[in-house]
């Protein structure tokens, strides 16, 4: 007699083992770790940027002659090491046409604030260096990401050739401060390593699949953001223009430039070119015409950007445009008081707060916050 088969039972009689659970990937697991890395570095990189233009503003930056990215990590050691770095110092231009007279004491001062600088370039390549050997051997980066880290890695070492290619041009000739252009050269890419870095925080703040799902809800935005952000990097270039020749220390009114809209003497230089890098008056002139240009698209995009459903991403915006109204008034207050440092340095540490809130408005119209249903 043929037993009853139950409902239930397969039809072959034999029993399926439930599949087993997909293993997550472990790669995926550190992208939190790798994220703490990444904000470590950017954190590094704004204190970078003070340093470099606190450098700037007190003249510092030329103080130390040579480029030795490995023994010139060990400072003078002895009152006879002290005056072999004070006495290649007196042979540059600086020395002789705006130094001249300067105690060893003075000079020391001027050493520690370059010596500084340098020294924060090399902890942040052995930051990004250990931490990215770490993850490599560990097999913890991401699908895709090592490409990503090692570019982080390389524009450093650029950063640190376009530093001394910088120094270099303000040590010959009748200079008594680097090429303005060298310099601008020198914080845009300080200002891309940045903008990566803030970039890669917001990508591995959520797992791969959730950013894949988040492009699906995107409703406008990213176009208006995007030309802010471009906006914001060519008016950090115009800034270290500005702040290569002391522009900022000249024409002190607002919101006319003694009296005139255009200053008298914008286009003297001949050839007319180097008006644009080398006149204070043009240079400093530009520079206030594309702040003005930028307060206007940033409000536009603004106003544009209160019509998103997505409450989170309005407030993105929202705060891009409180950052653009505070830098505008920190930059007419910068020009009133003829750029003192302790002004300048809050004017340039605006500057990485506005580029960070841009990009973050951007990521969000790219990626959209997921919308959540108030309580009643």
């Amino acid at each position: 007699m043929t037993a009853k088969r139950s409902i239930f039972e397969e039809v072959s009689g034999k029993t399926q083992a439930a599949p087993a659970p997909r293993r997550a990937d472990p790669r995926e697991g550190a992208r939190t770790a790798i994220r703490i890395w990444m904000m470590v570095l950017f954190a590094l990189v704004v204190v970078m940027i003070a340093v470099g233009g606190l450098t700037r503003l007190t003249d510092s930056g030329l103080s130390i002659t040579e480029w030795a990215p490995v023994t010139g990590a060990i400072p003078p050691m002895s009152d006879a090491a002290w005056q072999l770095e004070f006495d290649k110092y007196r042979e540059i231009p600086q020395y002789r046409l705006m130094n001249a007279g300067m105690t060893l004491e003075e000079f020391k001062f001027i050493y520690w604030w370059e010596w500084g600088h340098r020294q924060l370039g090399r902890f942040i390549g052995l930051v990004w260096g250990l931490g990215f050997f770490w993850f490599l051997i560990r097999r913890r980066i991401p699908v895709g990401w090592t490409p990503k880290l090692l570019a982080l890695g390389a524009l450093g070492g650029l950063q640190g050739a376009i530093g001394w290619w910088m120094v270099a041009s303000g040590l010959t000739g009748d200079m008594i401060s680097v090429a303005s252009y060298r310099l601008a050269t020198h914080l845009g890419i300080a200002f891309v390593i940045l903008g990566l870095l803030a970039w890669y925080i917001y990508e591995l703040r959520q797992p791969q699949m959730a950013l894949i799902q988040a492009r699906r809800r995107r409703e406008g935005g990213a176009m208006g953001a995007t030309l802010v952000v471009g906006m914001v990097f060519v008016q950090v270039l115009l800034g270290a223009l500005v702040a290569g020749i002391d522009a900022g220390r000249t024409y002190v009114t607002w919101p006319l430039m003694d009296g005139g809209l255009v200053p008298d003497n914008a286009l003297i230089m001949d050839p007319v070119w180097r008006n644009f890098f080398e006149n204070a008056g043009t240079v400093q002139f530009i520079h206030r015409m594309w702040a003005y240009g930028l307060l206007l698209v940033t409000l536009a995009v603004w106003w544009r950007a209160r019509k998103l459903s997505v409450t989170a991403l309005r407030r993105r915006f929202d705060w891009l445009m409180v950052a653009m109204l505070g830098q505008t008034v920190i930059g007419v207050v910068t020009v009133l008081y003829g750029a003192p440092w302790e002004i300048a340095i809050v004017h340039q540490f605006g500057a990485v707060v506005l580029f960070a809130l841009a990009l973050r408005a951007r990521f969000g119209a790219l990626y959209p916050p997921e919308q959540r249903i108030a309580r009643a």
